[in-house]
């Protein structure tokens, strides 16, 4: 994947399961988060690539000095190695999925 993020890679709604199956036939492991508002997960670095989509709500993905705002059925890649931090920026919960190979 050439862009971090594609947009609308999933339609909406959202189905999880439609998003586990597609990264499973790719390799890639399927979990669900629900975060509150204002949660923030920083600093990250994993020993392999990591799938990232939102299923309601809204996250930013801070990554390479850049932030990328992430709504429902937008999927970002993150490679091994990247240190990245999720935030829920939506005023309400929000619900994503990750994944890695």
């Amino acid at each position: 994947m050439s862009e971090p993020v594609q947009r609308a890679r999933f339609e909406t709604p959202v189905d999880p399961g439609e998003v586990a199956e597609a990264w499973r036939s790719s390799g890639y492991s399927c979990h669900a988060f629900a975060d509150p508002p204002g949660r923030q997960w920083n600093d990250f670095v994993h020993d392999t690539n990591e799938l990232v989509t939102v299923v309601d709500g809204r996250l930013h993905l801070i990554m390479n000095g850049q932030t990328l705002e992430l709504g429902p059925g937008d999927e970002a890649f993150i490679g091994r190695g990247m240190r990245h931090s999720v935030h829920n920026v939506h005023d309400t919960t929000t619900r994503w999925l990750f994944g890695y190979d």
